[in-house]
């Protein structure tokens, strides 16, 4: 597990509280948030994020070996800089006017002012710059006051800290339309799972009572545990920790399979739309799951693990604005009825979000879009993704390969017929439906990278 330079004292000690030093209060922005795959970040291109409604620009600079994170408007007409470039001399350079700036957001070029004069270097003609950090394979932001960054603890999924070389981590992300708690607050609810889920990574069979421990809780999260596990306990204790605001995960130990882990982080982008980041470690028994998973493309896991998030995207987009309707988070209780144990989670995480606040409490939701754009995937994945473009560039140009190939087989098996070349007709023929096939079936895999099914898998079976 790897921590940037001065913030590796992140993992043994601080000094500061997550969410501020307010016990009272949690300010969502002294906290550190993923917001990219060091994977699918490209050191000559520019990157454009939003994090609780701030428009940000992440480019790498190559003088201070490390990725940059500044607001993405230009001083000087507020122009979008990640619209602009990396210039010849390693600098981020606007479109506009040409102002260029070094990687600690300070101007180095206006190249309107004259030689004599200095204006570059007024703090007015600054980048707001962020601090940033690398841990898990990611690209973490601190939004908050700087000071405070070197000070806050990273959210680190403590199982990995010390052995993350010993884990296969299978991992995703995705734009959801709904918020950040509403994330964390299904995946908290693993009574879900069998029904939801069904067909998938779920199944009717193993719903059960829940008998769910809450062994600790405070301002900084909770950490709960299910003896019993899922699949009626064929697969062992399962513990959950919630590490507020943005972190949770399950953790169980499998007697015939290994441990196992199902991470999350939800970052939260404007008011009914947040980023998460899946990550799923294993430590199998057995070599042949290891090797199975090591082998399995990226982008056709990904593809997979779209279908899984879809299955209850739209539901959750429609459930937290059916909660607003009713007053919101404080009134939860009255309007959600929660008499069982496996709910108890869910409970708890409530009353950490009527205690502590929700992130965007005074901003209206956006509009609901049609469900069939509650479940695009080229916008909310596939373009940001560095192995799903990939893919999709390289399936695009076999189906075109596909297609001139079915052209010009169909077209030459007449010929070949007429000179009565029996044995060319008939290769031509197969090659004909070859060509026809594969382009009907690569456009099938082509259509994932873009769009989800309404009809979820659980309502096939």
């Amino acid at each position: 597990m790897s921590v940037t330079g001065e913030l590796e004292r992140k993992v043994i000690g601080e000094s500061l509280p997550v969410g501020g030093k307010d016990a009272n209060k949690f300010d969502y922005k002294e906290v550190w948030y993923p917001i990219f795959f060091l994977d699918d970040l490209e050191k000559g291109k520019l990157h454009r994020f939003t994090l609780l409604e701030e428009d940000l620009v992440v480019w790498w600079d190559e003088k201070g070996k490390q990725w940059r994170v500044f607001a993405d408007k230009c001083p000087h007409r507020l122009v979008p800089l990640s619209q602009g470039r990396i210039n010849e001399e390693g600098l981020l350079e606007c479109p506009y006017h040409g102002w260029a700036f070094t990687g600690e957001g300070n101007c180095a070029i206006i190249p309107q002012q004259r030689p004599e004069v200095k204006s570059h270097e007024s703090h007015r003609a600054c980048v707001k710059s962020y601090p940033t950090a690398v841990a898990h394979g990611m690209l973490f932001v601190y939004p908050g006051k700087k000071e405070n960054a070197p000070l806050t603890p990273l959210p680190l999924v403590t199982p990995l800290i010390d052995n993350e070389e010993d884990w296969i981590i299978v991992k995703t992300f995705r734009d959801v339309p709904y918020d950040a708690l509403t994330l964390l607050e299904n995946v908290l609810d693993a009574s879900h799972v069998p029904y939801t889920h069904h067909g998938t990574v779920g199944n009717r069979q193993y719903a059960t009572s829940m008998d769910l421990q809450v062994e600790s809780s405070d301002r900084q999260g909770f950490r709960g545990f299910w003896p019993e596990g899922p699949r009626k306990g064929t697969l062992g204790s399962q513990y959950t920790t919630f590490v507020a605001p943005n972190l949770m995960w399950h953790d169980l130990t499998s007697p015939k399979l290994g441990r196992t882990m199902t991470v999350v982080y939800a970052t939260p982008i404007t008011k009914g739309r947040c980023r998460l980041f899946a990550l799923f470690p294993f430590q199998f028994k057995s070599k042949i799951p290891k090797l199975f998973v090591k082998l399995t493309p990226r982008w056709y896991s990904h593809i997979n693990q779209n279908k899984i998030l879809e299955e209850d995207q739209i539901f959750l987009h429609y459930q937290e604005r059916y909660l607003a309707e009713k007053g919101g988070s404080s009134n939860y209780n009255k309007v959600c009825y929660l008499p069982t144990k496996a709910d108890l989670f869910v409970a708890e995480f409530r009353k950490w979000v009527d205690r502590y606040g929700e992130v965007f409490s005074d901003k209206p939701f956006p509009p609901t879009p049609r469900d069939e754009e509650l479940l695009e995937r080229y916008h909310s994945h596939t373009k940001h993704c560095a192995s799903c473009r990939g893919a999709l560039a390289i399936i695009k140009k076999l189906r075109f390969f596909s297609l001139l190939v079915f052209g010009l087989s169909l077209s030459g098996t007449p010929l070949f017929s007429f000179y009565h070349s029996f044995s060319l007709s008939i290769f031509l023929s197969l090659l004909t439906l070859i060509g026809f096939l594969s382009y009907l079936g690569l456009g099938k895999i082509e259509r994932e990278f873009y769009h989800g099914q309404l009809i979820p898998k659980r309502n096939q079976m």
